[in-house]
């Protein structure tokens, strides 16, 4: 009897594991399919039909009590994440001040991506239409999204 009570629980337990921890089928779900079927087969073979049939209705009866309880709103409530993130990983550079006509220096070479210094702040930087080598003096011709276009400033 302690065999089956103990294969009742542990398929209980992998199958919240498998529903609300580790979702899809893994380790979990196979445990926890031949954990109950197992303790069914032991019940059955142990006690008859009278036995299996009551380890049937026990499983059920709890698995539907182990997925009401677990999927209620507030039970994970406290293990949810709360905070709002409302920011950005970058800021256009438009919005700090850059503009077309703007002149810079490459800090590192444009093929066609690179890295452009203008007012003493970092850019990436895509270039319009040719390599650029690094430290040279490049001027803003546009924008693309979180990318500054240039192009090399040709001294007269």
């Amino acid at each position: 009897m302690a065999v089956i009570i103990i294969l009742v629980i542990l398929g209980i337990i992998l199958l919240a594991v498998e529903v609300f921890l580790l979702p899809g089928i893994t380790i979990a779900g196979i445990g926890a399919f031949l954990a109950s079927g197992f303790a069914i087969y032991k019940a059955f073979t142990a006690y008859g039909t009278a036995g299996g049939l009551i380890t049937i209705g026990a499983l059920l009866v709890l698995s539907i009590i182990v997925m009401a309880v677990g999927l209620k709103a507030k039970t994970w409530h406290r293990l949810a994440l709360h905070d709002n993130i409302d920011s950005a990983a970058q800021v256009l550079p438009e919005q700090e001040g850059i503009h077309r006509g703007d002149i810079g220096t490459t800090t590192t070479r444009l093929a066609p991506m690179g890295k452009i210094s203008i007012n003493g702040k970092i850019y990436e930087a895509k270039s319009e239409d040719e390599y650029i080598d690094e430290r040279n003096t490049v001027v803003v011709t546009g924008f693309d999204n979180f990318s500054v276009v240039v192009r090399r400033l040709r001294r007269q």
